[in-house]
């Protein structure tokens, strides 16, 4: 008889880091796995599904404009009541810190199911730095049975919560395996959004890869991002800058009102995943407040400057990938300044190694598993 596991996920970023694993279950012949999305996001998630070749078995579709954590919450339990309960899986894999993260594994915990969180034991133990996700990854740790740690220090974050040892294995994070299958599929991409982008850009110039939507950076925080982006571009007319922005209307109105008029700073429209690889690879340096990115540059020799005040993260922090500016203005024209201009620290971080993995995380996870029966 197989084991039955039912995969969930609703956002680009858990849909990038669960795409690997998916696969992996699929082609083991033991595992009956089906694909849960809620549509937490919606183009963005497709448009992933589609570069891996992914169809999910059930689809949500939750996404509704003016969406809020409260109804998104309520829905993600309620449509996966009748699929729970019909599939009657074994294992419900979630990942990360997402509203369908926390919510499918409270749901997936009701249904008796045992809850697998990936990428589990992150922590910045502020509930409030990053909102809602340190209390959506915290609740996901209270429920699951089985936690995947991507690191040392995350399995430790663990254990001082009493997770029992045994049921904690650090596997390395799964962006680290999507990301060396699709940057090697992405090195000759020739799609619309690259030919713009080459049309666009000088690429015998150093390009700076900004990305930027955290909910607690809304408001002072994107105005000093902005200000500090615009000097940066100021005093450096042979960088140039591509901020794809996010479509949320509290990061698009201060971006383009503050930056939508500098020369060499390029305002585009959110990039599909296979583009955002081809670009980081493009990329003399990221200035970043997302989680991922923290994860990937590294592996492709990026030195990434993150604009948060605390990291669930540190590793890299630590192994001097990353350097954490906030978004403090001065701050931020500081350290990329001093990227800029110094060759021996910039050489120094872009060939750090990378505390994240090795592109066998996937693996451990299915071996874990097997090794339970």
């Amino acid at each position: 008889m197989k084991i039955k596991n039912l995969i969930i996920f609703g956002t680009r970023p858990e849909a990038i880091k669960m795409a690997p694993l998916v696969k992996k279950f699929l082609e083991n012949e033991k595992f009956d796995t089906k694909v849960c999305v809620t549509g937490q996001h919606r183009e963005m998630l497709d448009q992933v599904l589609s570069f891996f070749e992914i169809i999910p078995d059930f689809d949500l579709s939750l996404m509704k404009p003016n969406q809020n954590l409260y109804n998104l919450t309520g829905e993600v339990i309620v449509g996966l009541k009748p699929i729970l309960e019909s599939f009657n899986p074994d294992y419900v894999f979630v990942h990360g810190d997402t509203t369908t993260t926390m919510a499918a594994s409270l749901a997936g915990f009701y249904s008796g199911a045992k809850v697998c969180h990936v990428e589990a034991g992150l922590r910045t133990n502020n509930l409030l730095s990053p909102f809602p996700e340190e209390m959506n990854r915290q609740v996901a740790g209270r429920l699951a049975s089985y936690h995947f740690a991507p690191t040392i220090k995350s399995k430790e974050n663990l254990l001082k919560e009493n997770v029992i040892e045994k049921n904690i294995i650090v596997t390395g994070n799964t962006v680290i395996d999507a990301l060396i299958d699709s940057s090697n599929r992405v090195k000759d991409l020739d799609n619309e959004a690259v030919q713009k982008l080459k049309n666009k850009l000088d690429f015998n110039n150093r390009i700076i890869l900004v990305t930027g939507h955290r909910r607690e950076n809304h408001g002072q925080g994107f105005i000093n991002i902005c200000n500090a982006l615009k000097e940066i571009a100021k005093n450096n007319p042979n960088v140039e800058i591509v901020y794809p922005v996010h479509l949320n209307p509290n990061v698009l109105k201060p971006v383009n009102e503050l930056l939508g008029r500098v020369k060499n700073i390029h305002l585009i429209k959110p990039l599909s995943y296979p583009s955002f690889v081809w670009l980081m690879n493009q990329s003399y340096l990221i200035i970043t407040d997302s989680g991922g990115v923290q994860e990937e540059a590294p592996s492709l020799g990026k030195p990434v400057l993150v604009m948060r005040d605390t990291t669930e993260r540190p590793e890299a922090v630590e192994a001097g990938t990353v350097i954490l500016v906030g978004t403090d203005t001065d701050r931020i024209i500081k350290e990329a300044q001093e990227l800029i201009v110094n060759s021996e620290k910039y050489k120094s971080m872009s060939s750090l190694h990378n505390p994240y993995g090795d592109g066998k995380a996937c693996e451990r996870i299915i071996e874990f598993i097997l090794n339970l029966y």
